[in-house]
């Protein structure tokens, strides 16, 4: 791929590469064990630029693009999954504040990038995650404002979110024509927050519960147009589902690249277990398809970068990829033999932390789903 990319595409892999591999990979099994926020590492990704790699320059960013953010999130997410995941909530919350945001919302744009701020989105509902479009959150119009009531679930960096945008109801029609989005101060009366989720893996994202309860808001906290903020979501998922399929792919390939350590140096039957033809497919698989992800993700960003719809695109990357990421992170494992269901082996960490990737942004279903219905508008 690094034949396709600008110069100054791969100098800035290249950064992102250089901070993952010796400020990110040290820390990344005391992450996984300790379950805390890293907040040191938060910042150094913010200090070299990262959290505004796809904005504007005028907005302050650093005027890349959607590729350019794909690269830097495969290569943090090979060396942790858990700080991939914590790169992308910035990146996403300053684009959104960028295209949909008043001028009150957009000053907190350079806090974001300098890693100041920490910002979290409330969308789904203990009973809603793929439906978004049936959430029971309340937003009701008062004279000066707003006053918001809700459970929301699943909140990444909920925890230690200093202004959370809230997804709400704000009318009696059902389903999504109603959906409006507001930016709340996490530190405001009524507003708590639940214990931080026990999860299977991605663990230092402070993931909990944010209650709302009877929490005023000004005119100025409604983000965009009222009732359109569904529209605007899924919009944004688009690029959040590359950017979901480029932390699957980073763990794949960290996945191979212990997988193939591993069989040259590990040792059965009188020779490296890299000799057998069993290990030799799977490798050869694993790359494969790993290179065919990269392809189908890079198409799907250079699509977006040139302002086309990737509706389809996008959810092609995150089903295959993200498919194929378990798929190979379990070959990986296997080949590891019981070493690899070890914790002091990378891949046991790998393992637990890709299977969110399935699950995401749109389970994988959901993907398919949408999918087929664009296919469906193409050849009709």
């Amino acid at each position: 791929m690094t034949h396709f990319l600008t110069e100054d595409q791969i100098s800035l892999r290249d950064t992102a590469r250089r901070f993952a591999e010796g400020e990110v990979l040290p820390r990344a099994a005391a992450i996984d064990r300790e379950d805390k926020f890293d907040r040191v590492l938060y910042r150094g990704m913010a200090e070299l630029g990262l959290f505004g790699v796809s904005l504007p320059e005028a907005a302050g960013g650093s005027g890349f693009d959607t590729v350019s953010t794909c690269l830097v999130m495969e290569e943090l997410a090979r060396c942790s999954g858990a700080i991939g995941n914590a790169f992308a909530i910035p990146v996403e919350a300053a684009l959104f504040l960028h295209h949909h945001g008043n001028e009150s919302q957009k000053a907190l744009i350079p806090g974001i990038l300098d890693g100041s701020i920490v910002m979290a989105t409330a969308m789904s509902e203990p009973d809603f995650g793929s439906d978004v479009a049936s959430i029971t959150t309340t937003a009701r119009a008062v004279d000066d404002g707003w006053v918001l009531n809700g459970t929301k679930a699943w909140v990444t960096l909920g925890g230690v979110a200093d202004h959370i945008m809230v997804f709400a109801r704000t009318g009696k029609e059902a389903g999504h024509r109603s959906i409006s989005c507001f930016m709340v101060d996490a530190h405001q009366a009524g507003v708590s927050r639940g214990k931080n989720e026990e999860l299977l893996g991605m663990h230092g994202l402070e993931d909990c519960q944010i209650v709302l309860q009877d929490v005023r808001v000004p005119r100025s906290a409604l983000i965009g147009a009222e009732n359109q903020a569904f529209k605007t979501a899924m919009g944004n998922f688009n690029f959040s589902r590359l950017l979901m399929s480029s932390m699957a792919l980073g763990m794949a390939q960290a996945a191979m690249e212990d997988a193939v350590a591993y069989a040259t140096t590990r040792k059965q039957f009188g020779e490296p277990i890299m000799n057998f033809q069993a290990i030799q497919f799977m490798v050869a698989d694993m790359a494969t398809d790993i290179a065919a992800a990269r392809l189908l993700i890079h198409h799907g960003a250079r699509l977006q970068d040139a302002g086309h719809a990737i509706a389809k695109e996008g959810a092609q990357a995150k089903l295959f990829t993200t498919d194929m990421a378990m798929r190979h992170v379990s070959n990986a494992l296997q080949i590891h033999g019981g070493n690899g269901y070890s914790r002091d082996y990378r891949i046991e960490r790998i393992f637990r932390d890709v299977r969110l990737a399935q699950i995401y942004e749109g389970t994988n279903q959901i993907q398919r789903l949408i999918i087929s219905r664009q296919v469906v508008k193409e050849l009709a």
